[in-house]
């Protein structure tokens, strides 16, 4: 009787939330088909198309079901920072705990993404920053010595491209940020091999949807990586950033046990190093499969060959404006904030909103202004030029029906929201494209191979990876 009597209630209360209409100054409600369940299963497989699906349905900004939640969908990049700027209303710690909880193991009851986002700023800018750059770029050097890559001068070797930028990166990232194992080889290689079975299920731990077999990959691989991040082990080599030791320390502080220490380095680990290897590989995919960005590059770099080595990044217009290009076509991750209280917000044509308490609030910078063909003309499209003026300075201005945009990219998030880290990973993204095109000869092995389409679940998870890879071989230079 009590589980028939609690299978009515659940019922009822069903029947009620599945009965919400759309309120007087609300976004357009798009409940889906199916009860409770919604949108929630292409929203899941493919946000991009899902999301371009309903903005052409109902504008800038509607809500949709998915799994029982209400998510309010905003697409207007001109309000972007007027609408996250209110931290009262719209809150960033309740989904970051969901997220952490699945996808690392990890609960960190006092976790305040802003002010860990300040205790980052102070180690990745200024002369911390000049020193975290130097450190890496050493790293880098070592890490592409025929010795280290198992490669004599001038043999060639086959690889994915993928698999060879991201595990550079990623090695080179740990070595400077973790300061741990830089003469165990080995040991690097299992530890990017370990991260990279775990990142494969990222999307899918975030959203639940792993089965058995997988549910067991990804806690073996946490495990093992648990083992390895092991702060005491951490810190006690003499390359540990100030960063990792000031992280560690506020833990500490915050009275959280070992255990969980651990856990929280995965998690750092994922962040510092989980999108520059992707985005690496798709600015050297591009250049690749499109010789004249490929010759424009390379007569750059030539031309700054004079430069002492802290110069020879600062004056790139053109690699600056690949980048931009290849973020813009790239970087997609959805900003997110649970709404704690009733909230107005205006659209830059000055149309009024209401969001509902106890709703989610999405921001999806890639379709808008990244994807919109009223900001980039085909902006399906790599134009490696996009952000170059004619006289071959930075572009920065961009037009939507005759009004100049705030943002024509947004790759390391809005206004007060910025990754903390920006400087330092596009230092190094440009240090490892810098060093592959000058010290290798780097090829297609088909020189009409096109780069693979986008992975479409990682939609929502910062940096797109590719649904296969691009075969290459290189060799080093003599």
């Amino acid at each position: 009787m009590m589980w028939a009597a609690l299978l009515l209630l659940g019922l009822a209360v069903l029947l009620l939330y599945a009965r919400r209409t759309r309120r007087r100054n609300e976004p357009p409600l798009d409940k889906g088909m199916i009860p409770w369940l919604g949108h929630a299963l292409e929203f899941g497989k493919d946000a991009a198309k899902f999301l371009t699906r309903m903005k052409q349905k109902h504008g800038d900004i509607f809500t949709v079901r998915a799994a029982g939640q209400y998510i309010t969908v905003l697409l207007d990049s001109n309000c972007y920072d007027a609408v996250l700027s209110d931290v009262v209303s719209l809150d960033q710690t309740g989904y970051a705990q969901v997220l952490m909880k699945r996808i690392f193991s990890l609960n960190l009851p006092n976790h305040n993404p802003e002010s860990e986002k300040k205790r980052a700023e102070m180690h990745f800018q200024g002369s911390a920053l000049t020193q975290l750059c130097s450190s890496m770029q050493n790293n880098l050097q070592h890490l592409v010595t025929p010795s280290e890559m198992g490669l004599k001068v001038s043999e060639w070797k086959k690889d994915g491209l993928f698999h060879f930028c991201y595990s550079l990166l990623f090695k080179t990232g740990y070595l400077t940020v973790f300061g741990a194992e830089k003469n165990n080889s080995a040991a690097l290689a299992e530890i990017y091999e370990e991260f990279r079975r775990f990142d494969k299920l990222l999307p899918k731990l975030a959203r639940t949807t792993e089965n058995k077999e997988e549910k067991q990959i990804a806690s073996s691989a946490r495990e093992k990586l648990w083992k390895w991040l092991t702060p005491s082990r951490l810190d006690r080599k003499p390359e540990c950033q100030s960063w990792l030791g000031n992280y560690v320390q506020h833990l500490q502080n915050e009275g959280i046990d070992a255990e969980t220490q651990r856990r929280a380095m995965l998690l750092q680990l994922w962040v510092t190093q989980g999108n520059a290897g992707p985005t690496a590989f798709w600015v050297l995919g591009y250049l690749l499969t499109h010789p004249e960005a490929l010759r424009a590059v390379t007569e750059e770099i030539q031309g700054g060959k004079h430069l002492r080595p802290e110069e020879k990044q600062k004056n790139t217009p053109v690699f600056d404006s690949v980048l931009s290009e290849t973020l813009r076509l790239t970087a997609a991750a959805l900003i997110t904030r649970e709404v704690k209280q009733d909230k107005k917000i205006c659209l830059s044509n000055g149309q009024e909103y209401q969001l509902r308490r106890g709703d989610r609030l999405c921001v999806f910078p890639f379709i808008s202004p990244q994807m919109d063909p009223q900001i980039h003309q085909q902006p399906e499209m790599f134009q490696f030029d996009r952000f170059l003026n004619a006289d071959g300075t930075e572009k920065k201005d961009f037009f939507k029906e005759g009004l100049r945009v705030k943002y024509p990219s947004v790759p390391w998030g809005t206004k007060d929201n910025l990754c903390p880290g920006r400087q330092f990973a596009v230092s190094a993204i440009k240090e490892l494209v810098f060093t592959i095109l000058t010290r290798f000869d780097l090829e297609l092995c088909d020189k009409n191979a096109k780069l693979p389409l986008v992975d479409p679940t990682r939609y929502g998870f910062g940096i797109l990876q590719p649904a296969g890879d691009l075969e290459i071989r290189y060799r080093i230079r003599s």
